[in-house]
């Protein structure tokens, strides 16, 4: 969301002696988010008759206050939200009072959407954490609150809700305001104000309640009013993430996006922060015309003197205030997806505009947001926080986030969903990724091929446990053998006694194994072999990670398609058995899942088949394929 845009559009031109704040509510379910930005909006007048017409009758269906006007309506616009009482998707809302212009974002608080809550902190500058009285600093409070510190929100309001239903007591205030302060000392917030207030009812909101006279602080506007919370990105150094080349004409060539952080004025050099090539800007064009220079947040279009290599997605800075390249790092991660985290899965992040190939190498720690202890972790599950390094397909531009969240934030997609599993802020470069290389060779995978007189190939059989895909594989190579053709034969029980033999049977494991597996394959591709790799690898995610390490058609997917009845009913190794009576756990099929290829270069039904002729349907898929055999 283009929040200076959204401000311009509503009235918020001129933001006040203290400039636009951006702020969220966040906190556990049914604290009283949406209740306490509904009566923001009502006591600053911001309602329009109509408005508040349509809420007095949603208040009669939908509302939880009796008779009352249900503030929390203002802001739950989704239907599902306003049926079930709770908020489900991010509502921005754009206010203002004679001091200051806000924009504030209500997010959910529930566990299941807290990545809708990230989304929300990562472009805000302060965050009220609401605390239900009754309740007192839950789970989700204390995960919100860790959250924000990650996302670089440095001020915080604890606004103790409810007040009124537990006598306006300064007691429960004085232990909860406790109780928050001393979990949140480790977070680095610059401030931390804690108010107690009634959203319901507007006590300490936007006047000083009667209610409380032991409470002598400010009210909640007040101080969302003065407190100093700008952003510092005109101060840091100048980062322009390219999101489009602009080449209307062929007298025009121009970088369009949005400045990150920091000024740039024409005549000023810039530097390709990936390559290292340098120029200077030449214009500064906007829709409005030229300008002079321009500062953060501003969406121009960069002209450069010098026609140098430039892409979507690479980083302009300044010659002298480079951010660092790297395609190894660490990372804080919030992971979003049911599917948990695993290393070595890979996913597509994107860090700025650019869009890269990347997988966690390791979880070197995971995150208990109610201790803020340090935990050793195979995975990460969904809503959980973890410490990881992470390798990228090629070198990226970033920033540590500390430093600056422009430059320094990151999304991973799912590669098959299309989901957005986690979000990511940079530390620090790894140390390794500087100085290991690649290594050219004097010779080609093409002159091997050409000495061995044939194509290479990865055949890769997948499917069940006992249907069928080592007897088959074992079939082709001695078929291969006698044509002439090199291979070599990679199986799971041979690569798990040495290779592999330090890895279990969990999810992670299964990912690493094949991780490796496909590491080795490519190896022999690149000697001219043709390796048939029979493994059950279950997971589509790892199947394609080896399809991509290798060149367009040498890879070759064998889905080995056995129903698992008939898998059981062979069982040569008596596997199943045990998996039923539970001596073999993570067994796939059985309590562990298979994903079959979708699109499979050959599928060979096993089911009333010989396997000589399964192997010559591979050899005929082969010829196919344009090998000579």
């Amino acid at each position: 969301m283009d929040t200076n845009s959204y401000a311009a559009q509503h009235g918020g031109g001129e933001a006040g002696a203290h400039g636009l704040l951006r702020f969220l509510t966040c906190g556990s379910v049914d604290d009283g988010k949406s209740t306490l930005i509904g009566r923001l909006l009502y006591d600053s007048q911001l309602i329009m008759e109509d408005t508040l017409n349509s809420l007095e009758k949603d208040s009669r269906k939908h509302g939880t206050t009796g008779e009352e006007i249900d503030l929390a309506l203002l802001v739950d616009g989704l239907e599902a939200e306003r049926q079930q009482g709770i908020t489900i998707d991010v509502a921005y809302r754009f206010f203002n009072t004679p001091r200051r212009s806000f924009i504030v974002a209500d997010t959910p608080g529930h566990e299941q959407y807290t990545r809708n809550m990230a989304t929300g902190a990562s472009n805000s500058d302060l965050a009220i954490i609401l605390i239900d009285a009754r309740k007192g600093v839950l789970t989700q409070t204390k995960r919100h609150s860790f959250i924000c510190s990650l996302l670089g929100i440095r001020h915080v309001i604890v606004a103790i809700n409810k007040i009124d239903l537990v006598g306006f007591s300064q007691d429960v205030f004085d232990r909860i305001a406790g109780d928050y302060l001393s979990f949140a000392a480790p977070l680095g917030f610059r401030s931390i104000v804690p108010i107690p207030i009634s959203a319901r009812y507007g006590d300490n909101v936007t006047t000083r309640s009667g209610n409380m006279p032991w409470y002598r602080g400010t009210t909640l506007v007040n101080h969302l009013e003065t407190v100093d919370a700008e952003h510092e990105s005109l101060d840091r150094p100048f980062r322009f993430s390219v999101q489009w080349v602009n080449r209307p004409n062929l007298d025009f060539r121009g970088f369009s996006g949005t400045i990150g952080s920091g000024r740039i004025a024409r005549g000023d050099g810039v530097v390709v922060a990936a390559s290292g090539k340098a120029s200077h800007v030449t214009r500064i064009v906007t829709a409005d015309g030229d300008l002079d220079s321009a500062g953060a947040g501003d969406a121009v279009t960069l002209c450069i003197a010098d026609e140098i290599d430039i892409i979507r997605g690479d980083l302009l800075c300044p010659p002298a205030a480079r951010p660092a390249v790297a395609d190894s790092f660490a990372a804080h991660v919030i992971w979003m997806d049911e599917e948990p985290l695993l290393p070595g899965r890979q996913y597509l992040m994107r860090i700025g505009n650019l869009w890269t190939p990347a997988s966690v190498t390791s979880i070197r720690h995971g995150v208990n947001v109610n201790t803020l202890e340090h935990e050793a972790a195979r995975q990460i599950e969904l809503n959980g926080i973890a410490f990881c390094n992470i390798n990228t397909a090629r070198p990226v531009a970033f920033d540590p986030y500390e430093e600056n969240r422009s430059t320094g934030a990151f999304i991973l997609v799912d590669r098959f969903t299309n989901r957005t599993a986690g979000a990511g802020m940079v530390s620090f470069a790894l140390r390794r990724a500087t100085n290991i290389h690649h290594e050219g060779f004097l010779v080609s995978k093409e002159a091997r091929s050409a000495l061995l007189h044939q194509k290479p190939a990865i055949l890769w059989f997948t499917g069940l446990s006992g249907s069928g895909k080592s007897t088959v594989a074992k079939l082709l190579e001695q078929e291969l053998l006698r044509m002439g053709r090199l291979t070599m034969t990679l199986d799971g029980d041979n690569i798990r006694h040495g290779l592999n033999k330090d890895l279990g049977f969990t999810d992670a494991d299964r990912v690493e194994n094949i991780r490796r597996i496909g590491e080795v394959a490519k190896l022999f591709v690149e000697t001219g072999v043709i390796v048939l790799c029979s493994f059950i690898s279950p997971f589509r995610a790892e199947r394609q990670m080896v399809r991509e390490l290798v060149e367009p058609g040498e890879f070759l997917e064998v889905f080995v398609d056995t129903p698992i009845e008939e898998c059981i009913a062979r069982d040569p190794k008596g596997l199943y058995a045990k998996a039923r009576a539970g001596a073999i756990p993570n067994f796939t099929g059985i309590d562990s899942p298979y994903e079959a290829p979708e699109q499979p270069e050959i599928v060979l039904k096993t089911v009333g088949t010989a396997p000589e002729a399964l192997a010559q349907q591979v050899i005929a898929k082969l010829r196919e394929m344009g090998h000579t055999l």
